[in-house]
């Protein structure tokens, strides 16, 4: 194969030790030489490791994408090397050859596959995005946190006795933590907890008497009284990583707006996938179809033979499907395209009572949301829905007269149509 670059490197990246190996023109059998070396992944060490490259005269540095393990290894090439660039690729990307694996052998085998240009790199953020992106991952992770606790007290209040959650919506609400504040301080009359309800809740006092007469005990009160402090700290944290998030989103409110305008996106949804996409998408995605592709939410491509096999999707961004999926249930809750485009598949894979033809009709529906990001980040212009009826303008009358007709044929009837007045 054609070499394309003459002076390059790789590098195998472990917790501790890296690998480096770097391809350069030599007296080898095929007028190439490889020299390697390993390094402690110390950042002082990491410099070092950096500088000797460049004093080799390398241009192109490629590595396998190790989690957290790599970003370091990244910054100090980036920051203390000389390189036209430093590409950071997925593993599935670069599977090695089985046999004689080691370290040093699989920075040969990126070495040899980068020189000839076989290598793609993968996103990797500026930092202020990859900033509010940790920010934004970490929230989420509190917000699960919360949910677990929330499951907690609700399992003790089960134990107790007390069926809050089957009368209200969620124990969660003003009315259900205050009933749970005076079941900790003592009180266990239903009727006076029962009219502790507020709001919408007070038509269910009646329902509220049965559900709060239990067993509830002081060992239940210190449980609710932990669970409820870890939820009002989870809480705090929660408002701080908001705040936090809108500060850090001020750059980019321009995109986050545009995003805003598609249906089931919010703020918080705009700014989590501006922090995993980037808001120049076209210069790491040059189509709508390699986002989706990137992101794991288009069917995958299987054909031997001929024959087309599963098409089930690739991993991908664990991160970014969530969102779109969670964007996808709201937007299908509005008139517009995306719920004309859900009911079509929801019909085609089985109807409303097929749980697996709504969740495949959903993922189709958040591949849709995505194309539409990428259209509106790229072209700079808020979302323009093509309208409910989009699907059935496109219908033929004739055709779709002559199809109805000949499926109530079928069916045994005789059809007579006249043309309306």
């Amino acid at each position: 194969m054609q070499v394309l670059y003459e002076r390059c490197a790789a590098v195998d990246v472990g917790k501790d030790v890296i690998a480096v190996a770097a391809r350069l023109p030599g007296d080898g059998p095929d007028g190439r030489v490889t020299r390697k070396r390993t390094f402690k992944t110390f950042y002082g060490v990491l410099r070092e490791a950096a500088r000797w490259l460049s004093s080799q005269g390398v241009t192109h540095v490629a590595m396998e994408a190790t989690g957290i393990y790599s970003m370091p290894v990244y910054h100090a090439l980036i920051e203390h090397g000389e390189f036209a660039q430093v590409l950071v690729c997925n593993a599935r990307h670069v599977r090695n050859v089985p046999g004689r694996k080691t370290d040093l052998a699989d920075a040969e085998w990126l070495a040899s596959l980068l020189e000839c240009g076989l290598l793609r790199g993968s996103f990797i953020p500026p930092a202020e995005i990859k900033a509010a992106r940790d920010v934004i991952r970490y929230r989420t992770k509190v917000v699960q946190s919360r949910t677990s606790e929330l499951q907690r007290l609700g399992s003790v209040l089960q134990d107790a006795g007390i069926k809050i959650d089957s009368v209200a919506s969620s124990i969660a609400t003003k009315s259900g933590r205050a009933m749970i504040e005076a079941l900790i301080d003592g009180e266990r009359r239903p009727a006076v907890l029962a009219d502790l309800a507020r709001g919408r809740m007070r038509p269910k006092i009646p329902d509220l008497a049965l559900a709060l007469e239990g067993r509830f005990g002081d060992h239940h009160a210190l449980m609710c009284r932990l669970h409820l402090d870890h939820v009002g700290h989870l809480e705090d944290m929660i408002a701080k990583l908001d705040a936090q998030v809108e500060a850090m989103m001020l750059p980019f409110r321009a995109a986050r707006d545009l995003l805003t305008t598609i249906p089931g996106i919010g703020p918080l949804a705009a700014a989590a996938v501006i922090s995993e996409i980037g808001t120049d998408v076209t210069a790491y995605f040059p189509s709508a179809a390699h986002l989706a592709s990137w992101a794991g939410v288009c069917p995958g491509n299987h054909e031997s033979a001929g024959r087309r096999h599963s098409g089930k999707p690739r991993p991908g961004s664990q991160h970014l499907q969530p969102v779109l999926v969670e964007a996808a249930w709201a937007a299908v809750r509005h008139e517009g395209y995306l719920k004309a485009l859900y009911h079509r598949h929801v019909m085609k894979w089985g109807g409303y009572r097929s749980p697996a033809a709504k969740k495949k009709a959903i993922m189709v529906v958040a591949h849709a949301i995505l194309v539409i990001i990428w259209h509106v980040l790229a072209g700079g212009r808020p979302y323009s829905d093509l309208g409910a009826d989009y699907f059935t303008r496109r219908l033929d009358p004739d055709r779709e007269t002559r199809r109805l007709i000949a499926k109530l044929e079928a069916l045994g009837h005789h059809v007579t149509v006249q043309p309306a007045a």
